[in-house]
């Protein structure tokens, strides 16, 4: 399973449209891929160690915990970055 957490805050216009890059990039790849990519938001409203560390970039971008992108979401590279990962699991698994 890949974890895509999202992490941004209420209202916040980039973040809106890197929720919906997020959720058009994993509706384009095959089911069985787009099935083993949990996405995860979480807002800095709520939390004050996500605040401290990414206030300024929201919306921040991770794959399975590490960064990936801030503030504009390119579909392009988020989908070459959840193919790898995902390829990457697949041959661990075999």
């Amino acid at each position: 399973m890949t974890t895509l957490t999202l992490i941004g805050k209420p209202d916040c216009h980039l973040c809106d449209v890197a929720s919906e890059v997020v959720d058009q990039v994993v509706a384009q790849l095959p089911d069985a891929a787009a099935e083993s990519i949990e996405i995860v938001e979480a807002s800095i409203a709520d939390d004050p160690a996500l605040y401290e560390l990414w206030w300024e970039k929201i919306p921040v971008v991770l794959i399975d915990g590490e960064f990936h992108a801030h503030w504009r979401v390119s579909p392009d590279r988020l989908r070459t970055a959840l193919e790898e990962k995902i390829s990457a699991c697949a041959e661990r698994t075999e």
